[in-house]
């Protein structure tokens, strides 16, 4: 009785070192073979395995790997495709997106939270690169969605402050609102940032009355999004003094200076841990002027310790706040003998000078809630408010 082969078809080095290529190719080149990649109509039937052959045939070029001329073929590459699927690199379903393994550096549980937060992201604080990013996973993720019944898209988690301005050019374009702001430079600025180049930018407005305005030469340490807006972290280049800004608040220009020559990440991150001291120790993005903002950082900066009393209704959203600031400090009051609730909370924090203005906007916020305690000028400044407030209900509206 003749024996029973045990030779595989990856025995000979050829097919071998072409399983390999394969392998690396779908590494490397996530979603290849997708009709968005190949320029292809839709509508129209397309080779996936085409791209794969002409990608796969310029890494063995580039490896020094020496394959026979228009090796391999179509149907080579679809027995290797079917051994990755017996194996498990590849699953066993269509990949009419392109074909990609596994799930990269993540598993599959976490690249549905990452998947859900730049959704999240491109949807509600409009970034334009992650929204093209998440349209091509939705379409290269769609089998696994599928074989999933829906649960992957669906958005389990979801960050809802959305921006109140066009942050997106293709939408600006498509709905006739373009506004001429940086966002249309971002890829520049992004190349600005992890390279640490000093750039050259405008400022077009200046809502606080300081007629700032106007070239600015700064090295931009990054893009923040607070609350309804994305902001731009970065050095003046001259004194390094530290700021952020509105990005839309500055104009469609953006140029590179020193020749493109970067000061290098070590740089970058040095800049950036003062900035976040900074934010750490005050009161939302205001980072103050150079003087101040030295002596800060050189922890020589007297800071104000302020007291701010609050009563119900709002008693226990103040408490709820548990890890609201660092340096916060939430005092209980009496209680009320019959309901037994607190009949006031105080609230003590020490800001730096910059940081008071921001922080009497959220003490604004609950108004008819908040009595200011401390320091004798801060509780001016509110009586005076309220005192403003009231007088505009005492005056009729001209066109009511």
């Amino acid at each position: 009785m003749p024996k029973k082969s045990i030779s595989h078809p990856y025995t000979e080095r050829l097919s071998f070192e072409r399983l390999m290529l394969l392998i690396t190719t779908l590494l490397n080149n996530p979603g290849i073979g997708s009709p968005d990649l190949i320029n292809t109509n839709h509508d129209k039937q397309h080779d996936a395995l085409t791209q794969v052959q002409i990608s796969l045939q310029q890494l063995a070029l580039k490896s020094r790997i020496e394959l026979p001329e228009d090796y391999p073929a179509i149907p080579t590459l679809r027995k290797d495709l079917e051994t990755l699927r017996r194996y498990g690199i590849l699953e066993r379903r269509m990949y009419r997106w392109g074909y990609y393994l596994g799930t990269g550096a993540m598993s599959q549980t976490e690249l549905k939270v990452a998947f859900n937060a730049l959704a999240s992201q491109a949807k509600f604080q409009g970034d334009p690169q992650l929204r093209r990013i998440c349209e091509t996973l939705s379409k290269r993720l769609r089998g696994l969605d599928m074989e999933l019944q829906g649960k992957f898209f669906y958005p389990v988690r979801q960050h809802l402050n959305r921006a109140i301005v066009y942050t997106d050019p293709e939408e600006m374009a498509a709905q006739g609102e373009n506004r001429n702001t940086l966002f249309h430079l971002l890829p520049l600025l992004e190349t600005a940032i992890s390279q640490g180049q000093t750039i050259e930018i405008s400022r077009a407005t200046d809502l606080y009355g300081n007629s700032r305005i106007g070239l600015l030469q700064v090295v931009p340490l990054q893009l923040i999004y607070h609350d309804i807006a994305w902001y731009l972290l970065y050095e003046h280049s001259e004194n390094g003094h530290l700021a952020i800004g509105r990005l839309n608040r500055f104009k469609n220009y953006c140029q590179l200076l020193n020749n493109g020559l970067g000061r290098g990440l070590e740089a970058q991150k040095n800049s950036l841990n003062k900035a976040y001291q900074l934010l750490e120790n005050g009161w939302g993005l205001y980072l103050g002027q150079p003087p101040e903002q030295q002596l800060e950082l050189q922890g020589q900066l007297e800071f104000l310790t302020v007291k701010v009393r609050f009563f119900p209704p709002v008693t226990a959203f103040i408490q709820e706040g548990e890890v609201r600031h660092l340096k916060q400090k939430i005092i209980p009051g009496s209680k009320n003998e019959t309901t037994g609730n607190l009949n006031y909370v105080d609230y003590q924090i020490t800001l730096p000078p910059r940081s008071i203005d921001e922080f009497s906007l959220w003490v604004y916020r609950y108004m008819h809630s908040a009595q200011v305690i401390s320091p004798p000028h801060l509780v001016e400044k509110h009586r005076q408010a309220a005192h403003a407030l009231l007088s505009q209900y005492a005056i009729p509206l001209q066109d009511a």
